[in-house]
């Protein structure tokens, strides 16, 4: 009897051991653990895995499919990333997200053959130059998350970079050595960050060389990525899409993220830098807004034609996924489409990050419904973010203010700035919510919020504004004078801008500039990515062109350069120094070089590309 006491009480032992073991991995509880209904029965996974049949893997057998990755970082913590796997390839069911089957319950034994082998990893992070550990801990995987890991180190100190790595438990395999830098404290009084700042990077139309210049220069503090980090799409080529179809079910979405966590740039950034990303629309589907896209219509015809799967259901598949293989916090676990969140560093900035796409937006430009879209652009029902969200970030615009913070960055999927085209307004961006544009420049100007700058990117192309309240405030355009604020937006790392040669983009981006007043620079030609220099007396932003992406290189072209003056809220005259690489400059020159730098090399050598693209 006593002997049957103690096995039992060591199995309790065990069971606990392993359900703490996983509770470390937070992708269990993605995308909720607080309701019954939307977390992963971690007791039923770790009692499965205690079952005699559950024969563990063998270190040899498993691999960091992968790499690894960091994210989210706060003043004493950051998340920490990796997937370890016994293959490529992500499991296979989606039963568990469908029909009959409690959402996210994986009472498996009765719905699917899951794998009740737990892949244990030990993670440890370490001081930059004495390797003493200063965190550390273990975390299962199953394919129940498609055996990925995520896990939040703590205990750290502010603005310090730190070293991380995984090991397979019991054995010697360990994964690559990451680096990544938690943020300042809040009242912190920090001399200067520095983000690079990327977007719509889109896997088939070329290669992501940006994500590798960005990281061989190690020039900033941290990633920042403002969306469309994959895309639903089935495009062909040399790096055709996988799975080949547009994506629909769970499987699909993880099989993508993991295809595009193969790019080795990708995996070199992602290792030695802390990102902070946001979604657009192409990590669910084009021109999403909170009841549909313009490829899924709540309507029972788009079911039956469209991958026979709800909206509803689609965006819960792509959240999941999404929330599974990014280094990011979930901010509210009782909304699992909550992506905004904002980030306090020192007394220098605020970095404020929107979701301008999912989170109950308005409808949107669908391809088919744009007369429509025209009529109601104005009305003061539609916005980009619902209501919980939009009066969450003018409270943040104010308290930033009222903290004494010098800069507030606005992390935005979109262009904010009011911009004409040749055929008119586009109604997928600020400019088919004009209401909800005028509600936050005016509660910019009625507060007098100075020093806000706002991040976009979505468009695959370089524009660079004054932020003003035209028909309503005086804004000079040769001065800047009476503008607000400051917009970047930067082009894609690989998706489709201008197509054509040099010199016809650079006429279309003349044409840009002239039909708008706030419009300072445009360049539609190159993809690439912007390094934005914050300190307490100014801002600069340093564009970068990759020449193409049509091959791996490491080719590096600088742009243009941009200063924004502490309390000038404009751009500074004469804007870009008066010369630029590429594109039109209002009131400046351009002045084309071809002068580009060898990230591998740091040589420098004119260089020139007959092909951007990959053809696809």
């Amino acid at each position: 009897m006593s002997n049957l006491v103690v096995l039992s009480l060591l199995t309790g032992l065990s069971a606990t051991l392993v359900g703490a073991a996983f509770d470390g991995n937070m992708n269990y509880a993605s995308p909720s653990r607080r309701h019954s209904g939307l977390g992963i029965d971690v007791s039923h996974v770790s009692r499965r895995s205690l079952k005699r049949s559950a024969v563990s893997y063998e270190a040899e057998e498993l691999d960091f499919t992968h790499g690894i990755a960091s994210g989210d970082p706060f003043p004493d913590s950051v998340i920490l990333w990796t997937r370890i796997a016994p293959s490529l390839e992500s499991d296979t069911s989606n039963i568990t997200v469908e029909g009959p089957v409690p959402l996210y319950s994986h009472d498996t034994q009765t719905y699917i053959k899951a794998d009740p082998a737990p892949i244990c990893a030990e993670w440890k992070v370490f001081a930059n130059e004495s390797q003493d550990v200063v965190s550390s801990g273990e975390a299962y995987t199953t394919s129940d998350i498609d055996y990925t890991i995520k896990v939040e180190a703590t205990g750290l100190q502010p603005f310090t970079t730190y070293n991380y790595q995984f090991t397979i438990c019991g054995s010697n395999k360990t994964s690559p050595v990451g680096r990544t830098k938690t943020t300042p404290s809040a009242d912190a009084n920090i001399p200067e960050l520095k983000f690079a700042v990327f977007s719509c990077s889109n896997y088939p139309n070329g290669y992501f060389n940006a994500y590798g210049n960005a990281a061989r220069k190690d020039e900033q503090d941290y990633f920042v990525h403002l969306g469309d980090y994959i895309y639903e799409g089935n495009a062909k080529g040399e790096r055709a899409h996988a799975p080949p179809v547009y994506l629909f079910s769970l499987h699909d979405y993880r099989t993508r993220h993991g295809q595009y966590r193969t790019d080795p740039d990708l995996q070199l950034a992602s290792q030695n830098f802390a990102w902070i990303a946001t979604w657009d629309d192409h990590e669910v589907s084009n021109n999403g807004y909170r009841d549909g896209s313009s490829a899924l219509n709540n309507t029972e015809q788009s079911f039956l034609n469209d991958g026979r799967v709800s909206v509803d259901q689609r965006k819960m598949n792509a959240v999941r996924a999404y929330f599974e293989w990014m280094p990011i916090r979930q901010v509210d676990l009782d909304d699992n489409l909550r992506i905004w969140r904002s980030f306090q560093m020192g007394n220098l900035l605020d970095l404020i990050v929107l979701d301008t796409r999912n989170y109950d937006r308005s409808i949107t430009s669908l391809d088919w419904n744009d007369d429509y879209i025209d009529l109601i652009r104005n009305d003061a029902s539609r916005s980009l973010m619902g209501s919980h969200q939009e009066n969450w970030f003018y409270n943040q615009l104010s308290k930033s203010s009222d903290r004494g913070a010098t800069w507030r960055i606005i992390g935005n999927q979109i262009i904010f700035s009011h911009i004409v085209e040749s055929y008119g307004y586009g109604g997928d961006n600020w400019n088919g919510y004009i209401a909800n544009r005028n509600r936050t420049l005016k509660h910019l100007y009625d507060n007098n919020i100075s020093n806000t700058i706002f991040l976009a990117g979505d468009s695959h192309q370089n524009w660079v504004s004054d932020l003003a309240w035209l028909d309503e405030k005086p804004y000079e355009t040769e001065t800047g004078a009476g503008a607000i604020g400051v917009e970047f937006a930067g082009t894609a790392v690989s998706s489709t801008g201008y197509s054509g040669l040099i010199a016809p983009a650079r006429n279309e981006a003349r044409n840009r500039v002239g039909n708008n007043t706030v419009l300072q620079w445009q360049d539609g030609y190159y993809r690439g990515y912007f390094l934005l220099s914050v300190t307490r007396d100014r801002l600069q932003a340093r564009y970068y062109g990759s020449p193409s992406v049509a091959s791996r290189n490491s080719w590096d072209l600088p742009l243009a350069n941009f200063t924004v003056v502490a309390g000038e809220n404009r751009l500074s005259r004469p804007v870009a120094g008066g010369s630029v690489e590429a594109g039109f400059l209002r009131g400046g020159e351009t002045k084309p070089t071809n002068i580009t730098l060898n990230t591998d090399t740091w040589e420098w050598d004119i260089v020139g590309y007959d092909q951007m693209y990959i053809a696809t």
